[in-house]
């Protein structure tokens, strides 16, 4: 690492960031950031460039190990691109990642680290966020999907007692259905104009829902605690099997924490009356913990 700063790649599906991250504060450097909109179903020569375009605008010493979060579905020890037909990046499917950057980054890297960015967020609230000085924590992302990450000492943990499989809590099961069936910002905006009996086209955003819901719209009102209720319910037993002292969400969906959070309570004692005294909280700090965690995962597994 360089001179106690970590220069970091967050890949999202709309955008890429850059940014230097300090080690001994892990706060990122908030003048070294870059923001570049990504073309998801671009070339893998339009996406490379992105990315290589954003470490330019960084900047870098010789032989600087970077870090690098991105989606999955990707091979993270080998740095090679596994998406297939879930709706981006299908350009970059069996492509060697680490090689196209370690070779058009300039200076050249000494390595690349990659990390999925579920598991970065939670690092990175482990590290300097909501979840720092708890050993054992459960870190969600509500969005377009659900992330998460189980973390021991802020090390994801993939299997274990009650654990979804590879941690990923997309894959729970909820009522026979998938768990993205019921609490997603595509699920949410249907069960919203079921309720109300709206064509899809007009129907609104989660952030409205939950504004109509605070302004008394009793489908809005029916339609959020259900959504989190069941969320709740469904991480229950992985939380209470993993020993979690802290169940921390984030993402755009939990910006509407005053809804989220009381329903999420709910359901969790619904199904395990003695999650009533787990610690829920919102992200600390939902707009760079991926940034910072996948910092804190180069800097805790540094080749030199």
């Amino acid at each position: 690492m360089t001179l106690g700063f970590i220069p970091v790649l967050e890949i999202g599906g709309t955008h890429v960031t850059a940014a230097w991250v300090e080690q001994d504060t892990w706060q990122a450097v908030t003048d070294s950031m870059t923001h570049l909109p990504l073309p998801a179903h671009g070339s893998r020569q339009e996406l490379v460039s992105c990315f290589t375009e954003a470490a330019r605008r960084l900047g870098s010493r010789p032989g600087t190990e970077w870090a690098v979060a991105i989606p999955g579905p990707f091979d993270y020890g080998l740095g090679i691109g596994l998406f297939e037909h879930v709706g981006k990046f299908d350009s970059l499917y069996g492509v060697d990642v680490r090689q196209e950057l370690m070779t058009q980054i300039l200076p050249v890297p000494a390595f690349i680290h990659f990390l999925n960015d579920a598991d970065a967020f939670g690092i990175g609230e482990y590290a300097a966020g909501a979840a720092k000085g708890h050993e054992r924590a459960v870190c969600i992302t509500l969005g377009t999907g659900v992330g998460s990450v189980f973390l021991d000492s802020g090390e994801p943990r993939k299997t274990g007692p009650g654990l979804p499989p590879n941690g990923e809590a997309y894959r729970l099961n909820f009522r026979g259905r998938p768990l993205e069936d019921t609490i997603s910002r595509r699920a949410i905006r249907q069960a919203y104009a079921r309720s109300t009996g709206m064509i899809p086209d007009p129907v609104p955003d989660v952030r409205e829902i939950a504004e109509r819901s605070r302004a008394g719209d009793e489908n809005a009102k029916l339609v959020l605690r259900n959504a989190f209720e069941c969320l709740g319910v469904a991480l229950s037993t992985a939380v209470s099997g993993f020993d979690a002292s802290v169940l921390v969400v984030g993402g755009s969906i939990a910006r509407s924490w005053d809804i989220v959070e009381p329903a999420v309570r709910q359901g969790l004692m619904q199904a395990v009356p003695a999650l009533a005294e787990l610690d829920v909280r919102p992200a600390g700090r939902p707009a760079d913990a991926a940034l910072l965690g996948a910092a804190y995962w180069a800097a805790h597994h540094a080749r030199r």
